[in-house]
């Protein structure tokens, strides 16, 4: 199905496999032979899947490039694999947006030729034809930041391995059937849409559901619209999906049948108990399991998975590990955890979907995957085992904050915020405290209806002291009317930990979807306080932007008193400089009252 509602096509394997041969013969003409690489830039069109399986054909590397990086982007990952040949389209629209891909694709064979890689030959599918896309009206360009990209990671998977495990799972962790009409809604840019879009269905013979658009376009029922068009049997899709259509209710769910669904599933992140039992009971009545997958890109395929119809559910778990997967929870010193335990998750034994290297860095490859705990696979995400043995991801390792000696887990917080009946969707950073190290920022999305205030950020406070524990309570909630997300749907949590600090420096941004969220966040952020070196010579002036004022105040140290027995008090000399150096910004703001920290001495 394309953008539109009514742009509707269908293609038998027959079909596919004609097509496959022809454009076979074309990149054969243009002398792509077996190792190869080629670049793919496109949008969800079966044309896409038509140049994979041809490259496939030829024994040559796909490397696919999501139509919603930059050109900078594509011009990195063309460079990272040396692609001599790249595959892209006129131009697609994505909801209302219309992108004008070939263009940004000129744009990064400059770039290329640019940096001595001149790249041989671009075939270019004609999608939209439309005539105004050549009058340079700009419709949807390279995105205005044009930063260096991260370094780019090529992750390699061989045919027989990943061939046979994207089968395998897809077989049984989606217990398919002939008869079933399969959907997953990821875009075929990123592993999922690789295994579980085009691979693993296309090799058990499945029928499947293509998506071109975006959930919200035309309106907020897009995706039931498509299940009851098609009569969609398994459905596969991301729980920030889940929480973005969480955030308008019930109704644009309820208004279609959804019938034909029986079994559900999430994919790319921990789901947070509260959109579990919302997907389940809104979107599956009640009657479809769900199937909450943990896997990677550099696995392949489904790692930890329930089976439909046979494990027992527990919301926010992705419960045991698929057939032959063998993992293991260690400590910081690399010793395995049995029992009820909490660590770092890692997999003792091969897999057939394991990645075998990274492009043209195998030292990185055995670095990042096997140095840190020799002898595991180190999935670099924390793990939680409980007494019944069920496996919970609490998040990337990175994510995990130390707030005075103690490890939280971001997930954990998030998952607590949106328990909270106004809170549609949250994502939690750390940010610099004096005293405890550090401490938590929120980002929350309210549900439409409900108002953010002061009361609602005690009660989000109070929620999380008794989900988890007063350690865990916040120091900042602020309203985040949306997040910076990827096009794929992903929170850019690293934009997140910068809009907290009010650090500008945002590095690549190539790949975030509304970049006027960014802005609107930093215009709004929270008053945070941080340390001065030394407290007793605050600045009579504070500097700053017009909107933000930095508070500097005592916090990581206090006077020994004369005698040497304790603190000594310091009210009576920070307060007074302080309101003075607020006064000089002509702020209103002013001195209530200072709170004395007493720290033990030792």
């Amino acid at each position: 199905e394309g953008n539109e509602p009514e742009e509707t096509t269908q293609i038998t394997y027959r079909e596919l496999l004609v097509q496959v041969c022809h454009f076979s013969n074309v990149l054969r003409k243009q002398g792509i032979c077996k190792g190869d690489r080629v670049a793919i830039y496109m949008p969800m069109i079966p044309e896409l899947v038509v140049a994979m399986l041809a490259c496939a054909r030829l024994g040559a590397l796909h490397s696919i490039v999501f139509a919603g990086f930059s050109s900078e982007s594509l011009c990195e990952r063309i460079l990272d694999s040396s692609c001599s040949l790249l595959i892209t389209t006129d131009a697609f629209y994505r909801g209302e947006k219309l992108v004008n891909l070939k263009e940004l694709a000129d744009e990064a064979l400059e770039k290329c030729r640019e940096k001595g890689f001149p790249v041989r030959c671009c075939i270019v599918v004609k999608h939209l034809g439309r005539a105004e896309l050549g009058t340079g009206d700009s419709p949807s360009q390279s995105p205005p930041i044009k930063r260096p990209c991260p370094d780019v990671q090529g992750v390699v998977h061989t045919v027989g391995g990943y061939m046979l495990y994207v089968a395998t799972t897809f077989k049984y962790v989606f217990d398919f059937h002939a008869e079933d009409v399969f959907w997953c809604t990821a875009d075929i840019g990123w592993i999922t849409g690789h295994s579980y879009v085009t691979y693993g269905p296309l090799a058990n013979g499945a029928t499947s559901v293509l998506f071109e658009g975006i959930p919200t376009y035309p309106d907020m029922s897009r995706l039931w619209s498509i299940v009851d068009k098609y009569k969609v049997t398994k459905f596969y899709t991301a729980p920030t999906a889940i929480r973005l259509l969480m955030k308008f209710g019930d109704e644009p769910v309820t208004r279609h049948s959804r019938a034909s669904l029986q079994v559900l599933g999430t994919v790319g992140e921990p789901i947070n108990p509260e959109a579990w039992l919302w997907y389940h009971r809104v979107v599956g009545a009640q009657r479809c399991p769900i199937v909450d997958t943990f896997w990677q890109t550099e696995t392949g395929g489904h790692m930890l998975t329930p089976l439909p119809g046979a494990t027992p559910m527990k919301p926010g778990s992705a419960t045991f590990p698929f057939f032959g997967v063998a993992p293991a929870v260690l400590n910081e010193s690399g010793e395995e955890l049995e029992g009820e335990a909490e660590g770092y998750l890692v997999f003792k034994q091969p897999w057939p979907g394991i990645m075998r290297t990274v492009y043209g860095n195998h030292e990185r490859f055995e670095t990042t995957y096997f140095k840190k705990f020799p002898g595991y696979y180190v999935t670099g995400d924390g793990c939680r085992r409980d007494q019944d043995g069920y496996y919970w991801i609490t998040g990337r390792i990175d994510d995990m904050l130390n707030v005075s000696g103690h490890l939280l887990s971001t997930a954990e917080v998030e998952s607590a915020l949106v328990e909270h009946e106004a809170v549609a969707e949250a994502a939690v950073v750390g940010h610099p405290h004096p005293v405890k190290g550090e401490c938590l920022y929120c980002f929350v999305t309210l549900c439409d209806g409900h108002t953010f205030s002061s009361t609602l950020t005690e009660e989000l406070k109070k929620q999380i002291r008794e989900k988890i524990g007063p350690i865990a309570t916040p120091d900042y909630i602020q309203n985040a009317p949306s997040l910076p997300k990827t096009r794929s749907g992903k929170i850019m949590r690293r934009v997140l930990r910068k809009i907290a600090q009010n650090d500008h420096d945002l590095g690549d941004m190539s790949t975030v979807a509304d970049p006027s969220v960014i802005t609107q966040l930093f215009n709004h952020r929270c008053l945070t306080i941080q340390a001065c070196a030394d407290p007793h010579h605050l600045p009579d002036e504070l500097s700053g932007t017009e909107d933000e004022l930095c508070l500097w105040v005592q916090a990581t140290s206090c006077d020994r008193q004369a005698d040497g027995t304790g603190p000594r008090s310091t009210s009576g000399c920070c307060a007074p400089r302080l309101q003075r150096a607020i006064s000089a910004q002509n702020s209103d703001l002013k001195v209530i009252s200072q709170t004395q920290v007493k720290c033990s001495v030792g």
